[in-house]
């Protein structure tokens, strides 16, 4: 064979060699963007079809309960984004945050590059879905309103994020923990009990409170169970009437002794006034058994 043979066998060598790991490369990025580009479809609390990416790797939570669970089943390293009131976990605090939970700063969200924002509310969704859509991120609403919401949006969490043994271990072990309270307290007198969400004005919880659910759990009923909506506004004469045996203050700067109203009610007079921390209180996430847990002992110490 001649050296001039030689050479262009050598360069034919040559060429067919980097065509193929050229042509490596090639399906290398196209199988990526195939992974990173998967999506699959779920339905959302409001019964919507949601578009969500097979694997969730840059989300926003737009609610403290929600941005608790999603830490909670293992994908807090998620979240890229969150409200200026997600604080718990610790870690939380550290994330960027987008504005609060009904005022969300939509240039902010959109400049974070989440595949996905989660919202708590339909007045939320509302508000920025079109133009989240407009930039092919995905809106999910997780709209929990009981107990068993918690549950189940646990492990709906756990399904989006791919952590189900862990969110399925989770729920089960809040639900013996909430088991177990009910069990302690089957029998016992129930107290008429009154949820003082703030002092002036005077609100409360109502029927729709997923609260009144929390009362009914720790052994308690509710002395504004039957009023209508969830948190009602009452007015001193409708407060006065309702001589609850024992009050909770959701405890916060503005909230710390009972309304004047009850000074002369049982609750007061036999010094049952507790303080529950306003967070875990107010957020239907997983720290509510630790709610339940707590009203228990003190409506049955």
């Amino acid at each position: 064979m001649s050296r001039l043979d030689t050479l262009g066998l050598r360069q034919v060598v040559i060429i067919s060699v980097l065509f193929a790991i050229a042509f490596s490369a090639s399906c290398s990025r196209e199988v990526s963007l195939t992974e990173t580009t998967a999506v699959r479809s779920v339905t959302d609390d409001l019964g919507r079809t949601v578009n969500v990416p097979v694997k969730i790797d840059r989300a926003i939570s737009l609610a403290p309960s929600l941005t608790e669970m999603i830490f909670a089943v293992g994908a807090g390293d998620t979240l890229v984004g969150v409200t200026s009131y997600c604080n718990y976990p610790e870690q939380a605090k550290a994330i960027e945050k987008v504005g609060d939970t009904m005022t969300p700063n939509i240039e902010r969200i959109i400049a974070l590059k989440p595949q996905i924002v989660f919202v708590s509310t339909a007045s939320q969704l509302e508000a920025f879905t079109k133009t989240l859509d407009d930039q092919g991120i995905a809106v999910f609403v997780s709209d929990g309103k009981s107990l068993d919401d918690v549950y189940r949006s646990l492990n709906q969490f756990g399904d989006l994020f791919g952590t189900r043994k862990r969110a399925a271990n989770l729920v089960s072990d809040l639900t013996q923990r909430a088991d177990a309270v009910r069990c302690s307290v089957e029998g016992k007198p129930t107290p008429k009990v009154f949820v003082q969400i703030s002092n002036d004005p005077l609100f409360t919880i109502g029927k729709d409170s997923f609260l009144t659910e929390v009362l009914d759990h720790a052994g308690g009923s509710s002395a504004t169970k039957d009023v209508p909506t969830a948190y009602p506004k009452l007015s001193k004469e409708t407060a006065m009437a309702m001589g609850p045996d024992v009050i909770i203050l959701s405890d916060s700067d503005d909230n710390k002794e009972p309304n004047v109203v009850f000074k002369d009610s049982r609750a007061v007079k036999n010094g049952r006034v507790y303080r529950v921390n306003a967070d875990i209180l107010s957020r239907p996430g997983p720290r509510l058994v630790d709610a339940i847990e707590q009203i228990a002992r003190d409506l049955h110490p």
